[in-house]
C-alpha cells in the first residue's frame, strides 16, 4: 500500500501537533518515524488509523483519499493501528477479543475465526491460545493479539505504536521476525519509535518529526549516523542530552555516585501476597528512605505484585507492611496516600490521570476542603506545573491528547510535596531520551528528599542506570537487596534468568 500525506495539520486547543506534514510511505517496506515525546508521532498516526479527523490537509491511500476521522473506513482501507495500550476487552477471551472486534464478511463464524486465529498467528510465531482470557496474557502477547486481529481484518498497512515498550527482549525479537515477514509479502509497517537502536535495526526508511513538523529532508533511506538522527529529533535542546547518548541511545543519566546507607522506610515482614497463580511467599524486606530500589526481572515474575502492595492496591494474606513505623498492613490506596505514599502506574490514562480532564481540573480535584474548588488557584497551579516541569500543554488542555512524555510529566507535577514513598510501574515507559532524563531528574530529587522510590522497569540499562539497589525476582522468589554498586549487568542478566535461585 502506498500511502501519501498532504499538507496534514491538526491542532489541540493552542498546541500544533501536526503541522503542514508531507511525507510518501512505499509499500513492501518498513518505515520508521522518530521524534521526542510531543513531536506529534502518535498525532499523525492516529490521522493514518481514523482515529482523528485532520483540521486540513489529506490522507491518500492507493491513488483514493482516506475518509477523514472514520477508524471502520481506515481499516477497510487496509489500514490498522496497534497503539502503545493495545484495545482488547480484559473480561473476554482471545479468541472473543477477535470476534467482537471484527466485522462479519472477515470472520463469518465462531469456528472460522478460531481456524483463522490459529493459522495466522502460527504464521508470524505468535503463542496465542484462543481459550486464553485477555487478563492472564503479556502486554507483549496482547500486542500479538492486536496484529492478529487487525490482519484478519484486511489490515495491508500496520501502524505499530512505540511497539517495544514494556515487552521482553524475546518478544521484541518475535516482533521484529513478524515485521520482516510481513513487508516481504508485500505489506507496509510504520514503526513509530524514539529508539535509535531498533529503528536501526528494523527500518528501510525514517522520518523525523520535531515540533509537529518534518525536520530535515523528509524521508531518509536507512542507515543514518545516530549523530544526524538525534540532532534532527532534538535541534539545540541536544546539548541536555548528549553527554550520556554515548552509552545507550535510550539511556537517560549517568550511574550516581554510591550513596550512603539509609534507614530503612518500607518494613516487609512475613508477607504472602498473591495475584490469580502468583504467588509472593513469606516475604521479609527493608527498603530504605533516601534511596531508588528497582525491581527487575521477567515479566510476571512478581515485581507487580510487590508494587501493587506497597501502593495499597492488594492486601497480604498474612504478615504486617509498615512504612517509617506506621502499620499500612490493611489499608486501601486513600490510606496510603493520606500516610504519604504516591503511586505511579505504567498505563497513565486508565489509572494516572483522567484523560478528559486539564491539568487545571486535576489540580481542582486535588484541592483539599471544601465543596466548591478555586478555579483561579487551580489554573495558577497548572501554569507554574507546565514552567516548571516543562510540559507541553496549556492549563485547559485535555490530558489525552498530550504525548507520553508529557502526561508523565503532569502526573509527576500533581505529586505532592512531603511524601514519604513513590512506588512507580515502569516510570519512563513510552519515553524519548529527554523525556526520560527529565523524569529522573525529578525522581531522584525526590529520592534526595529522603523519599524512598521503588520502581520496576523492563529495561536493564534504566535499572542499572538509576538504581541505588536492586531486588531480582524470578518464578515468585526474590533476591537479597543487592547493592547497585555490586552488581553488574552480566550477572543481573543471570538473577533475572534463574541463576542464583536455585533450590
Amino acid at each position: 500500500m502506498h500511502i501519501t500525506v498532504r499538507d496534514l495539520t491538526k491542532s489541540f486547543d493552542a498546541v500544533r501537533a501536526n503541522d503542514c506534514l508531507n511525507l510518501t510511505f512505499a509499500g513492501g517496506a518498513v518505515h520508521g518515524v522518530l521524534g521526542e515525546n510531543g513531536a506529534g508521532k502518535s498525532t499523525l498516526m492516529k490521522l493514518l488509523a481514523g482515529f482523528l479527523r485532520p483540521d486540513s490537509g489529506a490522507i491518500i491511500l492507493d491513488g483514493q483519499p482516506l475518509r477523514a476521522g472514520d477508524p471502520a473506513a481506515a481499516l477497510r482501507a487496509g489500514v490498522g493501528m496497534v497503539h502503545q495500550e493495545p484495545l482488547d476487552i480484559p473480561g473476554f477471551t482471545v479468541l472473543e477479543n477477535v470476534i467482537c472486534a471484527a466485522p462479519r464478511w472477515a470472520l463469518p463464524s465462531r469456528q472460522e475465526a478460531r481456524n483463522a486465529l490459529i493459522i495466522q498467528a502460527g504464521k508470524l510465531g505468535f503463542s496465542l491460545e484462543p481459550d486464553t482470557s485477555i487478563q492472564a496474557l503479556t502486554v507483549g502477547q496482547r500486542q500479538q493479539l492486536e496484529i492478529v486481529r487487525l490482519l484478519l481484518c484486511g489490515a495491508r498497512t500496520l501502524i505499530l505504536d512505540e511497539p517495544t515498550t514494556g515487552i521482553t527482549a524475546a518478544q521484541v525479537r518475535a516482533l521484529f521476525s513478524a515485521v520482516r515477514q510481513l513487508v516481504n509479502a508485500g505489506n507496509t509497517v510504520l514503526f513509530v519509535s524514539h529508539k535509535l537502536h531498533e529503528v536501526e535495526a528494523i527500518c528501510d526508511t525514517v522520518s523525523v518529526l520535531r515540533a509537529g513538523r518534518v525536520a530535515g529532508t523528509g524521508q531518509m533511506a536507512m542507515p543514518q549516523t545516530r549523530e544526524t538522527l538525534l540532532h534532527l529529533m532534538f535541534g539545540e535542546a541536544l546539548g541536555r542530552v548528549a553527554p550520556h547518548l554515548h552509552q545507550e541511545a535510550d539511556a537517560a543519566v549517568a550511574l550516581d555516585q554510591p550513596r550512603p546507607p539509609a534507614q530503612p522506610a518500607w518494613q516487609v515482614e512475613h508477607v504472602t501476597v498473591r495475584r490469580d497463580n502468583l504467588v509472593l511467599r513469606d516475604l521479609d524486606l527493608s527498603l530504605p528512605a533516601g534511596a531508588c530500589v528497582g525491581l527487575a526481572g521477567i515479566e510476571g515474575s512478581g515485581q507487580q505484585l510487590l508494587l501493587q502492595l506497597l501502593a495499597g492496591k492488594i492486601r497480604p494474606e498474612r504478615g504486617r507492611l509498615h512504612l517509617n513505623g506506621h502499620d499500612l498492613t490493611n489499608a486501601e490506596p486513600r490510606e496510603m496516600r493520606i500516610a504519604g505514599v504516591e503511586y505511579l502506574p505504567a498505563d497513565r490514562l486508565a489509572e494516572g490521570v483522567v484523560g478528559p480532564l486539564s491539568l487545571s481540573d486535576h489540580f481542582a480535584l486535588l484541592q483539599a476542603g471544601g465543596a466548591i474548588a478555586d478555579r483561579r488557584a487551580a489554573e495558577h497551579q497548572a501554569r507554574k506545573a507546565i514552567a516548571d516541569y516543562a510540559i507541553k500543554a496549556t492549563p485547559l488542555s485535555p490530558l489525552a491528547s498530550l504525548s507520553g512524555g508529557n502526561q508523565q510529566r503532569a502526573q509527576l507535577a500533581l505529586i505532592p510535596d512531603g511524601i514519604q514513598a513513590l512506588v512507580c510501574e515502569q516510570p519512563t515507559r513510552g519515553l524519548d531520551v529527554a523525556s526520560a532524563a527529565a523524569v529522573w531528574q525529578r525522581l531522584k530529587t525526590r529520592r534526595d528528599a529522603g523519599v524512598s522510590v521503588v520502581f520496576a522497569s523492563a529495561d536493564l540499562d534504566e535499572i542499572l542506570d538509576h538504581s541505588d539497589y536492586v531486588l531480582v525476582f524470578f518464578a515468585g522468589r526474590v533476591s537479597d537487596l543487592l547493592p547497585r554498586q555490586a552488581l553488574s549487568g552480566e550477572r543481573l542478566a543471570e538473577l533475572i534468568g534463574g541463576v542464583g535461585f536455585e533450590g
